[in-house]
Order: structure tokens, then C-alpha cells, then sequence
């Protein structure tokens, strides 16, 4: 009778995990990338060392995932009944979310790192960017269910129009906040989703109200198709 193989060393703690990308942001908040070693983010975290260097091959990539925690925990595509609305939800989310001194920090620190880093700046993009786009499937697939936006048959397109609005939503934000230091407000959102949805014509005019459906899709009901 063959016997099941034994797994060797001890399973991996989600509690220990947890400790270890807190203690990697507040690290990051009191001594900034260049003085976050690994050994101060096990002694904060009350674990050895040898754990965290099991888990995370170095800075880097534990710093990236200490940022994509924060990121699944604090962003989601509420539902407002309008895409308007909750492009301006989300937009306000990611903002707050980018107010945080850890988030801020961490985040400054990891781009800078992965402008001459190509496998960091590849672990940024599947744990960060690749997770959240998340939040434009949502967004999109309960705008086509209310008729707001048509349904799009080829895969590949559909693939490539939620990149790019991935891409002007979090660039933007990103933009404003951590390089221009200019505040994302509700007005500032507003007027993001209006020119996002309707272009540089309605942005022209001072719309600010809700939009109306795109040309030759009339309003359905939430949850018709």
C-alpha cells in the first residue's frame, strides 16, 4: 500500500503575512525605501527573518505586494445606478486610497524602482494593475445590463478598450495627485467622467449632469440585456 507523500516545513500563515506587509508599510512611512531593510519589517512584524526572506525574494517585490494589498482592500466598483456615477465613485476611492502615507510612499518608491527594473516593473503589473482592472469589467458589464454602453463582440477589442480605460482613469488620477499635487475632489470627479464619457465637446459645454445613453442604445432597466 503506497503511502501519501509528506509535505515538508511548516504551511504558510495568512496571519504572518498579514503582519509582515503591515509592518512593510509603516516601515516605508517612518524610514522611506532606502533605509526599509527586510530584518526591521520581521522584527516589526514579531516573525524571523528567515520567514520573510521564505516568502519575498527581496525589497522589491515584498514592497509591491504590500501596496497590492491596500489596493484589493480599499477599491471597489460600488453599484450607483449610472456609469457616471460610478466612475466618479471609484475615481474618489483611489484617491483617498492614494492619500495614504503608505500608499504614497510605497507607491513613489516601487515606479521609481521599476523604471530600469523590467522584473519588477512585471511583478507591479500582475499584482497591481492586471488585479485591478478588475474594476473595469465590473464597471462595464453593469453599464452594458443598464444599456448605457453597447456589448462588444470581439474578445481581443473588448480586451483592449478596458486596458485603455484602465489606463486614462489611473493615470490621471495618479498624475494629479502624485505629480501635480492637485486635489481629486467630487467637482474634479465629475467633470473626469464627463469628459471620459462624452469627450472634449461635452467637457466644452459645462456638462455636469448625468449622461444620457450613447446614440442608437436606448436606456434598459438594470439587469436586461
Amino acid at each position: 500500500m503506497n503511502t501519501p507523500a509528506r509535505r515538508t516545513g511548516r504551511p504558510r500563515s495568512a496571519e504572518a503575512d498579514r503582519a509582515i506587509l503591515d509592518a512593510t508599510r509603516a516601515a516605508l512611512v517612518e524610514l522611506g525605501w532606502a533605509k526599509l531593510t527586510l530584518g526591521d519589517v520581521a522584527s516589526r512584524a514579531g516573525v524571523a527573518k528567515t520567514t520573510v526572506y521564505r516568502r519575498w525574494a527581496g525589497k522589491s517585490e515584498l514592497v509591491v505586494d504590500a501596496v497590492a494589498a491596500v489596493f484589493d482592500e480599499h477599491l471597489e466598483v460600488a453599484d450607483h445606478g449610472s456609469l457616471q456615477a460610478d466612475i466618479e465613485d471609484v475615481v474618489l476611492r483611489f484617491a483617498a486610497l492614494l492619500e495614504l502615507p503608505e500608499t504614497k510612499t510605497a507607491l513613489m518608491a516601487v515606479i521609481a524602482e521599476a523604471t530600469y527594473d523590467d522584473a519588477l516593473r512585471a511583478r507591479v503589473r500582475s499584482a497591481i494593475v492586471d488585479r485591478q482592472k478588475r474594476l473595469v469589467l465590473i464597471g462595464r458589464e453593469r453599464a452594458q445590463l443598464r444599456g448605457e454602453l453597447p456589448r462588444e463582440e470581439d474578445p481581443d477589442a473588448a480586451a483592449r478598450n478596458a486596458d485603455l480605460i484602465f489606463d486614462v482613469i489611473a493615470g490621471a488620477v495618479v498624475h494629479r495627485m502624485l505629480v501635480s499635487a492637485e486635489p481629486v475632489d467630487p467637482r474634479w470627479a465629475g467633470e473626469f467622467s464627463v469628459l471620459l464619457l462624452h469627450g472634449l465637446a461635452a467637457a466644452g459645454s459645462g456638462a455636469s449632469a448625468a449622461p444620457e445613453p450613447l446614440p442608437g442604445h436606448d436606456q434598459k432597466p438594470a439587469g436586461s440585456v
